[in-house]
């Protein structure tokens, strides 16, 4: 899915609700930040697989698109802390009921795999 499609009205709503979230690790940003505000570096040592420049790109993305807000307080050095806005809280509740569905989803894979006598993969 391409990011213009974030911007696009003319598309059903489970697309425009994907678009934002579409990539790698915006849905694990949005689930940390649930838990409230976190720097830039924190998120960093939370997610040791992303790139300084990929979290400054996802998380500039979620700005734009209303779900987390960019508190920069002005002390030396400069404090820069990412939060969830009201429309991104909105969109972390929403997410809440496919996120089980995929725990369930897993849960059928590793009982299918041991039935099978396959070692699930790890992830």
């Amino acid at each position: 899915m391409t990011r213009g499609r974030a911007q696009d009205t003319d598309v059903c709503g489970v697309t425009a609700a994907i678009a934002v979230i579409d990539g790698k690790w915006k849905t694990t940003l949005l689930w940390l930040l649930e838990s409230g505000p976190r720097r830039p570096g924190e998120l960093r040592r939370l997610l040791p697989g992303l790139s300084e420049k990929v979290l400054t790109q996802s998380l500039r993305e979620m700005e734009t698109d209303g779900l987390v807000h960019r508190q920069v307080y002005d002390t030396l050095p400069l404090k820069t802390e990412y939060s969830l806005t009201e429309f991104g809280a909105e969109l972390a509740t929403a997410l809440a009921p496919l996120s089980d569905w995929g725990h369930r989803r897993l849960e059928k894979l590793t009982e299918h795999a041991r039935s099978a006598g396959i070692r699930p993969a790890a992830s």
